[in-house]
């Protein structure tokens, strides 16, 4: 099943479209998809080294304008396309605990370190617009964050990408369903903490 789609990421890294189709799957992972556009990108990257930074930097700002429509959606939507993502996510609690988090002076290093890590960054986002986080460093910080993110696998990828390839290739199944229980554990993590 996943060689199927992996090889399939890999032959439309080849399109034409298909850094805008990583844009968009960049922008709305951050206000209300799913999935994080490493699935797309790291398969990208791959076929495309000699392009890894130009990826990354398309991931990051399409990762930027999506949590800007996710800051809007808590600042603006909450009562009626935020509380439909956060229900959808079971997030409703969580939801108070980051708006209180966000009124404290931790607001910041919220944003920084999970903007770095597998938990949904909707939450992030719809949460720093719930709490009316200062705007223009709410974006300064998702770009550093996200930037970081994106632009360390790309790095990574353009100078170990050879045997990067050759080990997800041999071990492609199983790096998929770590890469899927990363999204899970994501998603428990902000339910339990």
């Amino acid at each position: 099943m996943f060689r199927r789609l992996y090889d399939w990421v890999l032959r439309m890294a080849e399109h034409r479209h298909a850094i805008w189709l990583l844009g968009l799957v960049s922008f709305v992972e951050s206000s209300f998809f799913p999935i994080p556009p490493d699935a797309m990108l790291i398969p990208m990257i791959i076929a495309r080294r000699e392009r890894a930074f130009r990826i990354a930097l398309v991931c990051t700002v399409a990762s930027v304008l999506g949590a800007m429509l996710g800051y809007y959606i808590g600042y603006g939507l909450m009562q009626t396309v935020g509380q439909w993502i956060v229900h959808t996510y079971h997030l409703e609690a969580k939801l108070q605990e980051a708006i209180h988090a966000y009124q404290s002076e931790y607001g910041t290093w919220i944003i920084l370190l999970k903007g770095l890590t597998p938990i949904p960054f909707k939450l992030v986002t719809i949460a720093s617009g719930a709490a009316s986080f200062n705007f223009p460093l709410f974006v300064l910080l998702c770009a550093i964050t996200r930037g970081a993110r994106f632009f360390i696998v790309a790095a990574l990828l353009k100078r170990f990408g050879a045997p990067v390839q050759e080990f997800i290739e041999k071990r492609l199944d199983l790096l998929a369903w770590a890469f899927l229980g990363l999204i899970v554990l994501g998603f428990v993590a902000v339910a339990l903490f």
